[in-house]
């Protein structure tokens, strides 16, 4: 049952409970552990949240087919990417403001990545800098005698060009990997307020970019707000800028990736940012095949929206992506039982990942082709 708005959220559990068994179970835990408010803004879509049931909706038209008495002896899940070893198809994608969920945040998030030998992506929005949360990650890989999982930087472009070229050198050296440049968020409506010591780390000292009213009754075009908005020739520009591996988020058609690609894109995420910004955009997972196509394996594709489950996870990767992220379920896991609660969703994960592949007789990634997804009929 949701808090009434008047009460407190509860505390993170010390423990995890034997009933928590999915993502779901995290989910349907999770509202208890926010402010109203709070929860209101992680969970909500855009406009009627027609994207945001589109992502979910996308799963259920698709159905798997699985080949019989398969030999799935030597199988594995890891995978390579931009030189690193990730130990499944999956990624933590980069969320904002990660203390509304816990007190540890992102430290939190990327020590339990680092556990389990999963890639994160730190926001520009974190509520911690990029650089305790590397530091976060080194030391506890330390501890665990490991080394520290891949670490990317999610970048939302400033209005000065010198504040965006400053957050890359100091994702550079903080030993970042590659950084994500997210093109379909710069104009979104948001009523959330930050409660106290909840704040955008990277960006102290920064101007923060506003909407304000302007003279002849503009609303927003023809703003500073959206003049600043990301173009092509921001791209051009941080290709230049550094020789870390860019990835380009917000991809949703097939010409717009092949631009990418011709102008430097290391790498695509195909996103509808999980519904949050532009309604009545396809699902996610119904972009993969045309992007894919564009870009004809040049480039490794990844993707996020809508992924609960080890079976949506396998749908995506016989559509065409290399890799999936996940986004909202970090912050369920994580206000349900800090670290411990994002490494055992990690887990859920993979886990169920396995059993999809074994299932479909697929051990290896490769094996995980179009013809083990069907579209049903009547869906």
């Amino acid at each position: 049952m949701v808090l009434d708005v008047s009460e407190r959220p509860l505390p993170p559990l010390t423990q995890i409970p034997a009933d928590l068994r999915s993502l779901a179970d995290y989910a349907r835990r999770a509202a208890d552990h926010f402010t109203v408010e709070a929860w209101r803004h992680l969970e909500e879509g855009s406009g009627e949240g027609q994207t945001l049931r589109a992502n979910r909706a996308a799963f259920a038209r698709r159905g798997l087919l699985p080949r019989a008495m398969a030999d799935l002896r030597g199988g594995e899940t890891a995978l390579d990417l931009f030189g690193r070893r990730h130990a499944a198809p999956l990624m933590l994608a980069p969320l904002a403001y990660q203390r509304l969920a816990h007190p540890d945040g992102e430290l939190a998030v990327v020590r339990a990545a680092t556990a389990l030998d999963t890639g994160m992506i730190v926001s520009t929005l974190a509520s911690f800098t990029l650089e305790e949360i590397a530091e976060a990650g080194r030391s506890f890989a330390g501890e665990l005698g490991k080394d520290r999982a891949p670490l990317w930087f999610q970048l939302y472009l400033q209005p000065d060009r010198r504040h965006s070229l400053d957050l890359v050198r100091r994702a550079e050296a903080a030993g970042y990997e590659a950084i994500v440049l997210t093109i379909d968020a710069a104009i979104k409506l948001s009523g959330m307020t930050l409660p106290p010591g909840v704040s955008a780390a990277n960006l102290a000292g920064m101007p923060m970019p506003r909407h304000t009213a302007t003279p002849g009754g503009r609303i927003l075009l023809g703003t500073p707000l959206a003049d600043a908005a990301p173009r092509w020739e921001d791209l051009a520009w941080l290709r230049e800028a550094t020789r870390l591996p860019i990835l380009v988020k917000g991809m949703v058609l097939g010409e717009d990736a092949r631009r990418a690609v011709d102008l430097g894109a290391d790498g695509l995420i195909v996103s509808n940012h999980g519904g949050r910004v532009l309604d009545g955009l396809p699902s996610a997972l119904d972009m993969i095949e045309d992007v894919a196509a564009a870009v004809d394996g040049r480039i490794p594709l990844l993707v996020d929206g809508g992924f609960r489950s080890g079976t949506d996870m396998v749908k995506a990767l016989a559509l065409g992506a290399r890799s999936v992220l996940i986004g909202r379920p970090q912050m369920h896991a994580l206000a349900v039982a800090g670290m411990p609660g994002v490494a055992h969703a990690i887990h859920l994960l993979r886990t169920e990942l396995e059993v999809t592949m074994a299932g479909l007789g697929c051990p290896r990634l490769a094996d995980i082709t179009r013809e083990r997804v069907i579209t049903l009929s009547g869906a």
